[in-house]
């Protein structure tokens, strides 16, 4: 019996690494663990099929995995989710052993999600054993209002919850919202009185943002610039075939350029790209 407990456990170690393996996969490379349909004539069960995928190169895996009972597969969706929240709990332990006793600053933003949920996101930022400088994301809470006592609980909770000092704290940065960076009754102004050495810092992405406002308001030329180059994105991108022409007659001016050498092909020379989408 107890011959046999050994080797049940064995197997069943193994047959979780396999399925860790490819949890890890999905999550590093942020792709989804389930489709629109998931019944098994569907091709569209990603972490099912990945899995399928898995025991075909693997000829032990496939073994090892077919030869379970029904009740100890571990690809429920369920389990699926215990397993991403065990990753997702090894992770953060990772980045708060590697902060250990340093300071540290915080940056925090509101978002919503896609269920028009108002959450708080948390990110820690500091300088490593080796000298460079590390930013961490490390977790996001829902707020159910965003007034400053609520901000503030919620703060608190995820610091006890991770076993961070607000005495370790020497930043703070917001956004320009009056209840994050408020003098008086803002978050800011509740954790300096706390902790007097974490000096606010209005997030510089925000300032950023701010002064490219203000030119274009005191700048007709500029303030023109910005809205004929929205009306033509609007335009051209209503249309497939708008889109279409517009790059069709932009590669004509580029080759018609290059028969006449005003421009000079090679690497990173007027190659067709996309800007990143601005958050």
């Amino acid at each position: 019996m107890d011959r046999g407990t050994i080797k049940t456990q064995e197997e069943y170690r193994a047959r979780l690494i396999i399925i860790l393996g490819v949890i890890r996969f999905l999550l590093l490379q942020a792709l989804s663990f389930r489709g629109h349909d998931e019944s098994s004539i569907s091709k569209n069960r990603f972490f099912l099929e990945m899995m399928s995928w898995y025991k075909e190169k693997d000829l032990n895996a496939k073994t090892l995995l077919d030869s379970t009972g029904g009740n100890h597969l571990m690809t429920s969706h369920g389990i699926q989710l215990q397993l991403c929240q065990a990753c997702a709990e090894e992770t953060t332990k990772a980045i708060i052993d590697d902060i250990g006793d340093i300071n540290f600053s915080l940056p925090v933003d509101e978002s919503r999600d896609a269920s028009i949920k108002e959450q708080m996101a948390m990110v820690l930022r500091y300088v490593d054993k080796h000298g460079y400088a590390i930013e961490r994301f490390i977790g996001i809470k829902h707020v159910g209002d965003t007034r400053v006592a609520s901000l503030k609980a919620a703060l608190d909770g995820m610091f006890l919850k991770h076993g961070l000092s607000m005495s370790k704290l020497r930043g703070q940065g917001y956004n320009g919202a009056s209840n994050m960076r408020g003098e008086f009754r803002g978050l800011q102004r509740l954790i300096l009185d706390e902790n007097p050495y974490a000096f606010y810092i209005h997030c510089f992405a925000h300032q950023l943002q701010l002064v490219v406002v203000a030119v274009a308001k005191c700048c007709s030329s500029v303030l023109d610039f910005f809205n004929h180059v929205t009306l033509i994105v609007n335009t051209v991108n209503a249309s497939c075939r708008r889109h279409d022409e517009l790059a069709q007659e932009q590669h004509d001016n580029i080759v018609s350029q290059l028969e006449s050498r005003e421009i000079f092909s090679g690497r990173g020379k007027d190659q067709a790209t996309n800007l990143v989408r601005p958050s």
